[in-house]
């Protein structure tokens, strides 16, 4: 599409446009045809290119017919069906003919029987053929097949043949793990065949998603959209359909908190109601709400409460996740929940209520992972001047780093969220120089953790936090005057060789803009006070002259005559203390001597 043109051609190579007085107007057609194509209305070529073999294929078909003619389904024509399955997938008209054909003469299923037959037969060519077969229908990307393919009496047939890879030495033993390794476990007995169905549909066709199919390459990326919207429909299904069973559900709440269920089972429930949120992601935010509304009314969150303090660290794992679901649905809910234990009430808790409480009785179990291992902060003395020394401080154990990483994360969100009352835990705890030392950790995550957490404390520009950054000498790169002054006086030397970015120059040329700011400033003051100092001497001279001319009247009058010249009040503010001059000095003792001679009457002087 040009600014006022639509072009497009036809397959019998005629090019054809359509041409717009405004480009308004042609923008509007094309938003249409879009929409009715299907198409992304931004791209300036939506039409697929077709090339000689693909004209000449089409003139094979004629254009009444919506079916591409299928060969025979018979143990020597799999090569034949495999060549004519991976060549339509490069045409979306073709693949779309192709699928039709398949739906229309029940073909699938004959071609499972052959998969039968070629794996009784020991036949890997032919199983090799089906392999690419089977890899090429899913790729067809058509939810009438996968409904097919998927059903009970056909998906593990689909399974088997695709552990016949042609680039595998021996086949995989997909087939033997579905059926035996991994049992379905019914936490509550389910009296719906269909939901049992379902959820057996849905874990096997994750299993071939993710298992299965190798990782599809950037041309194949879109073939199995289809596949994982199968999924996700499922999975609302199964969700919707338990959400209104509520007998099972308040049974599984029910054994969840009795004391005298087993801690197996209770482990199986747990899992359940971890896998059941999971699965709840899927749903649309009004019918998600809906479902943990229907948890909540279950009592999820006194039976998280009973599990979380039990022994069974698996168990008290995916409370948390659940814990963490809940979380995010509806803070207010969990706050009010915590609170009824300390408060013994049911009034609705402000936030501010919470954090204290929060800050007071929980942060330190938050943060007491984080200080024991950053005990003692060595840096400045264990790592000399270019030594790569790792600071033994700084955990090397893989789990203790990604828990000082969760736990990071945490108080990254605390710094965003909670302003004043992380900043006093902060300060008091000195708690960003701890941080700050598992920037030595050989773990990068962790490393990129702690930097993320300072960024976080620098980008409030909060005037406590800068003089606790630099009164403890702490060093972040920011938009900060205070800070990048501190950083270029302190550390540019360091940092100046680091040129694949440009933050560092960057820094260094907002320092010298700064700098010539103020050095204006300081010019425009030093113009100022010279221009006031010139009127003062300029004012302070006529001044003198007067007084000069009023003494020497004076000495000619008689006692009663007086000399009532003085300066204006403007003068006279002006000579007081503005500036000190050592010629002024000079100036003032000739006046005085001049004085005591002329004038009867001496003014006090201050003695020392």
């Amino acid at each position: 599409m040009a600014d006022t043109l639509i072009v497009w051609s036809e397959a019998d190579n005629y090019d054809l446009a359509l041409s717009f007085q405004e480009k308004a107007g042609c923008d509007e057609i094309w938003e249409k045809i879009c929409q009715v194509q299907g198409k992304d209305p931004a791209l300036d070529i939506t039409q697929d290119p077709i090339d000689e073999s693909e004209e000449e294929r089409f003139e094979e078909i004629p254009e009444t017919s919506h079916l591409v003619e299928l060969p025979p389904c018979e143990l020597s024509r799999l090569e034949e069906i495999a060549d004519l399955v991976t060549s339509v997938l490069s045409s979306p008209i073709r693949r779309e003919k192709l699928a039709l054909a398949l739906m229309s003469e029940g073909y699938i299923k004959k071609l499972l029987g052959l998969f039968r037959v070629c794996e009784d037969l020991d036949n890997r060519e032919g199983l090799h053929h089906l392999y690419e077969i089977v890899r090429g229908v899913l790729f067809l990307n058509k939810a009438a097949l996968f409904e097919v393919m998927f059903s009970d009496d056909c998906i593990m047939d689909v399974v088997g043949c695709l552990e016949y890879d042609p680039a595998l030495v021996q086949p995989k033993r997909h087939r033997e793990f579905l059926t035996k390794t991994a049992k379905f476990k019914e936490v509550i007995p389910i009296t719906d065949s269909e939901l049992r169905q379902k959820i057996h549909q849905t874990y096997r066709v994750q299993y071939i998603q993710d298992i299965i199919l190798p990782t599809p390459s950037v041309f194949e990326e879109n073939f199995l959209s289809t596949l994982t919207s199968f999924i996700f429909f499922n999975k609302v299904e199964i969700v919707s359909m338990l959400q209104e069973d509520e007998k099972f559900l308040t049974e599984v709440f029910a054994q969840l908190t009795d004391e005298a269920t087993e801690d197996s089972k209770r482990r199986e429930l747990v899992n359940f109601v971890k896998e059941f949120c999971a699965f709840s992601q899927t749903l649309q935010p009004q019918n998600r709400d809906a479902f943990f509304k229907t948890l909540a009314n279950l009592g999820i969150l006194p039976a998280l409460e009973i599990v979380m303090g039990m022994d069974d660290l698996q168990v008290r794992a995916a409370a948390t996740d659940i814990f963490s679901y809940l979380v995010e649905f509806s803070p207010s809910m969990v706050r009010e929940f915590v609170m009824q234990e300390p408060q013994q009430t049911d009034d609705k808790t402000e936030k501010t209520e919470f954090l204290s409480f929060f800050y007071k009785y929980c942060m330190h179990v938050l943060t007491a992972p984080l200080l024991a291992n950053t005990a003692h902060d060595k840096i400045s003395k264990d790592l000399q001047e270019g030594s790569t020394k790792i600071n033994p401080v700084c955990p090397d154990n893989f789990q203790t780093a990604q828990l000082l990483a969760l736990i990071l994360e945490l108080l990254t969100f605390c710094v965003e969220h909670h302003t004043y009352h992380i900043k006093t835990y902060i300060m008091n705890k000195d708690l960003l120089r701890r941080v700050l030392v598992l920037m030595n950790s050989k773990h990068t995550f962790l490393a990129l953790c702690a930097l993320r957490f300072m960024r976080r404390i620098i980008g409030l520009k909060d005037e406590y936090y800068n003089r606790y950054i630099i009164k403890g000498n702490l060093f972040e790169p920011e938009d900060v005057k205070s800070l990048i002054a501190h950083i270029v006086d302190n550390f540019y030397k360091a940092l100046e060789s680091i040129e694949y970015v440009q933050t560092f120059k960057g820094l260094k040329g907002r320092y010298e803009q700064e700098k010539d700011r103020q050095s204006q400033r300081l010019n425009s003051e030093a113009v100022e006070k010279s221009r006031m100092e010139e009127d003062f001497a300029d004012s302070y001279g006529k001044y003198m002259e007067a007084k000069k001319g009023a003494a020497n009247g004076a000495n000619g009058a008689n006692n009663n005559g007086k000399a009532a010249v003085s300066p204006p009040a403007s003068q006279a503010t002006a000579m007081v203390g503005l500036v000190d001059y050592p010629d002024d000095e000079d100036e003032e003792e000739e006046e005085e001597e001049e004085e005591e001679e002329q004038s009867p009457r001496k003014r006090p002087r201050l003695s020392s």
